[in-house]
């Protein structure tokens, strides 16, 4: 039984393991993470198998739906060039999608509500976009960190705002989304107990919880609204 708001995100290891210092336990965040990878894999393996329907089932509606999205932001956002990093990107988004709405079914677990999660995921595509842009570009990537057309005298100024700027992009990606998932979920559950002490109480005070209960529906759907935006700002 979950006796504070913030009990829903504890990590809970489920088969210890660990050598020394270094833990390698299973937990119930390593599950949904895993729940998540293979139910998005059975999914679009069984809706694309043999090239799909020519009269597409629901399923493979979601899908198409899903993929002509993503086609459309690499398309819009970097252009033909981009196409190569296609995989990456439909995964990224994928992933982050369905692990959000897992998050959402009562008594499930979400990942994202963890920093160490989001902030892993952010450093590595970080890393991985640096090392891309240098491989294109050479040391004109460095290019970035001064401004067309700024003045030499405030040169190692910006310089090192701009430097600076990008850097932090690595944490403020995964901050914006662990705090996102992880202040909704949050608010779900303090107006949902809320709303139950006060039917648990019965009278006048049992009558009013339909407001509460009418607010966290509301919430819940706005919820699923935010899985799919904060998947697409983390893309």
């Amino acid at each position: 039984m979950i006796f504070t708001p913030l009990e829903q995100f504890s990590i809970i290891s489920w088969l210890p393991l660990h050598f020394g210092n270094i833990y390698l336990s299973y937990t119930n965040s390593s599950f949904y993470i895993m729940l998540t990878t293979m139910l998005v894999f059975t999914l679009f393996s069984l809706t694309t198998k043999n090239t799909g329907y020519l009269v597409p089932t629901r399923w493979q509606s979601v899908v198409e739906m899903i993929y002509e999205f993503v086609v459309s932001l690499v398309s819009e956002q970097i252009g033909k060039k981009g196409e190569k990093y296609f995989p990456l990107i439909f995964t990224t988004f994928v992933f982050l999608l369905f692990i959000n709405l897992i998050g959402m079914i009562p008594y499930s677990f979400t990942a994202t509500t963890h920093f160490l999660v989001t902030f892993g995921l952010s450093l590595s595509l970080f890393i991985g976009i640096t090392i891309v842009g240098f491989q294109t570009h050479g040391l004109h990537f460095f290019s970035f960190l001064l401004p067309k057309g700024a003045p030499l005298a405030l040169a190692p100024l910006l310089v090192v705002l701009e430097l600076v700027s990008y850097c932090f992009r690595a944490i403020s990606l995964g901050v914006r989304l662990f705090a996102n998932m992880m202040a909704g979920h949050t608010l779900v559950k303090i107006l949902s107990g809320f709303a139950w002490n006060m039917l648990s109480i019965g009278g006048l005070l049992g009558v009013a919880a339909v407001i509460p209960f009418v607010v966290v529906f509301a919430l819940t759907g706005l919820e699923i609204g935010v899985a799919f935006l904060q998947a697409y700002v983390f893309t």
